[in-house]
């Protein structure tokens, strides 16, 4: 992917600031996601001009984020969403690298397929958690925050549009790259689209993606990272996304 040629076709959208896209931070909401090659961005970014205004920080309209999971020693977070579980969690410290901010974050998925997230301001990822921390985790999360331990980075860069006429966030994360320890996987080819709104119907992007044939898949970036670099972990419920990854990168992940 030539990233000149993104950053000329974002500079002929109109900008929408952090400070208003407050409005539209959607804690409570529907996902739906698509993966496609990063060689379709550019022409995916034009059809989507007519309907959706970027996100600029600081000058810039391709953000760097930095996130660490957490899970506990037997990966009982993943374990709940390989197993398909109802009424699961995530729990991260996300940076913020171009607004200069941090969010200890807990990411819950309900049985009526809503994600609802949670966020406490943090500068820098905790090893062993404060007062503030515990009680937020205990509040909103079933774990004891004592058997919650760092498991691994996923980084990558994020291209985020806010709908023009109605209250939706379409946000193209690329540059994906997970890290595990010493283990590191780029999936620089892949990029994953997210359609962010209240309900799960009617946006004009997923008429984009039924005209170019690109379907909706279910998607963890935390599932993705532990099947690409996790070698003692299962990951059967996820192996048809995973083959339609490898489709698309050429890149295979840890068969178990």
């Amino acid at each position: 992917m030539i990233l000149s040629n993104i950053h000329t076709i974002l500079n002929t959208f109109n900008s929408i600031s952090l400070d208003d896209m407050n409005a539209v931070k959607l804690m409570q909401r529907t996902d739906t996601k698509f993966i496609f090659h990063a060689n379709q961005l550019a022409h995916i970014l034009e059809l989507t001009k007519t309907d959706y205004s970027v996100l600029e920080i600081n000058n810039t309209r391709i953000s760097d984020y930095q996130t660490l999971y957490y899970d506990t020693s037997d990966f009982g977070l993943y374990q709940a969403h390989l197993h398909g579980k109802l009424n699961r969690y995530k729990v991260r410290y996300r940076n913020y690298i171009n607004s200069h901010t941090g969010n200890l974050e807990v990411k819950f998925k309900s049985n009526k397929g809503k994600t609802i997230k949670s966020r406490l301001k943090a500068s820098e990822p905790s090893l062993a958690w404060n007062s503030e921390a515990i009680q937020f985790i205990k509040t909103l999360t079933p774990f004891d925050p004592a058997t919650l331990v760092p498991s691994l980075w996923v980084n990558y860069s994020r291209i985020t549009l806010v709908n023009l006429n109605t209250k939706e966030r379409l946000t193209f994360d690329l540059h994906i790259e997970f890290i595990n320890g010493t283990n590191t996987k780029k999936l620089h080819p892949l990029i994953i689209a997210e359609v962010k709104k209240e309900k799960a119907k009617g946006s004009p992007f997923f008429l984009i993606m039924k005209h170019l044939a690109i379907k909706e898949v279910s998607l963890s970036k935390y599932g993705m990272a532990m099947a690409y670099t996790e070698p003692t972990i299962k990951t059967n419920r996820f192996k048809e996304t995973l083959r339609s990854i490898k489709k698309i990168t050429d890149y295979d992940f840890i068969t178990n």
